[in-house]
């Protein structure tokens, strides 16, 4: 018996070599007559925005930007970029970069449109009020915000982050241009990378998963194993930048139809408690909790091994040599271990906490409970 599933996808992608350049044309489209791009000073240091607003000048856009996005993006970005919103007159809304500044975008979408605060929309469908458009410019390879329909922000005086999730908050358009991706350095190349590749593995592996989700899940992974390590050994590897922008698109439509599981519940509560970068842990996390899962899903992971190019006998010797392939991935790329950034023992059980309460934990292929998250902890920072 198939599963029941809803499969919608509002956003038009146009992916291409030089498709930033047209962020002009796609504001006439929809109609904009001011536009508010938001973004972060990385993106804004790295000059990648004047493309983007070349585009906006050869068709007399008036613009302004809001660069003060921080990473894993906070209440108080969404509220300070909807008092810009406001004073400029802004009616549509461009934003460059990674899932901070794109996510960022969608709750200011929401906000300015509906009135409120952002926490005033955590879950799903709390909102019926239609958002400020959105023009999305990715310039990573790997949260695929670009095209999902949910957003998580950090509620700064909870220290817990928190999703707002509605098709309505998904990008009019997404201009996935791998020139945009060409100058990020080797260590953002492989946590995006590697946050793109968790996308979709969780999306292949959790409970959520459908054949709708399944399909691209697949060429995700064969994408991601073929080209990660080219792009972060030669960031001027356009090939490579290209397969690793259309894996990453593809992990998001993966996980937007089904789900991600307790990689990110772990991801976020570090990135809530110490505003770690949320590709960061979740590359890191992952090679633990795909050990961890394992025997829940032998099959599926040696899915995962058959799309990461291993040959292997059996199901269970796949989805054993899927674990030891993403933990050798791992070492290629030089990823930390969850110590550098100040992870405490003393907060061990706080982070298990908030990782069980994540809503997508029930997905995870073998249920983790706190004294699970804790184990994996335990592993990760040698503590």
């Amino acid at each position: 018996m198939f599963p029941s599933f809803s499969y919608e996808m509002p956003t038009r992608v146009e992916f291409g070599r030089g498709s930033a350049r047209r962020a002009g044309e796609e504001a006439r489209r929809i109609g904009a007559s001011r536009v508010l791009i938001i973004t972060d000073g990385g993106v804004l240091a790295a000059g990648l925005l004047d493309r983007v607003t070349a585009g906006l000048d050869e068709v007399s856009v008036p613009w302004e930007v809001f660069s003060e996005v921080e990473p894993n993006p906070k209440d108080r970005n969404v509220h300070a970029a909807v008092d810009a919103v406001r004073a400029f007159g802004a009616d549509c809304l461009l934003a460059a970069g990674g899932g901070s500044p794109i996510d960022c975008a969608k709750g200011v979408a929401i906000v300015a449109a509906a009135g409120g605060k952002i926490r005033d929309y955590e879950g799903r469908f709390k909102t019926t009020s239609t958002p400020l458009p959105i023009i999305a410019v990715p310039t990573t390879a790997g949260t695929a915000s670009e095209l999902t329909f949910g957003s998580v922000i950090t509620d700064t005086a909870a220290k817990f982050k928190f999703t707002v999730k509605s098709p309505l908050l998904a990008p009019k358009v997404a201009l996935a241009d791998p020139e945009m991706t060409a100058t990020m350095p080797k260590s953002l190349t492989a946590f995006t990378g590697m946050d793109a590749l968790t996308h979709a593995i969780e999306a292949y592996t959790c409970r959520a998963a459908t054949p709708f989700s399944d399909a691209p899940a697949i060429v995700a992974m064969e994408l991601i194993g073929k080209y990660l390590r080219r792009a972060w050994k030669d960031g001027a590897d356009l090939e490579a930048r290209e397969g690793m922008l259309l894996g990453s698109l593809l992990a998001g439509v993966a996980f937007s139809h089904s789900d991600v599981a307790s990689v990110h519940c772990l991801a976020e509560a570090l990135g809530a408690l110490y505003d770690a970068p949320h590709g960061a842990c979740n590359s890191i996390a992952l090679p633990a909790i795909m050990e961890f899962s394992m025997d829940a899903c032998v099959e599926r992971y040696a899915r995962v091994a058959a799309c990461l190019g291993l040959t292997f006998s059996s199901p269970e010797e796949g989805a054993e040599r899927a674990v030891e392939e993403v933990k050798k991935m791992a070492e290629d790329l030089e990823l930390p271990s969850l110590s550098v950034f100040g992870v405490k023992e003393e907060d061990f059980g706080e982070i298990a906490e908030k990782s069980v309460a994540n809503s997508s934990n029930p997905d995870n292929p073998k249920i983790m409970k706190k004294d699970d998250y804790i184990a994996v902890l335990r592993k990760l920072t040698g503590k």
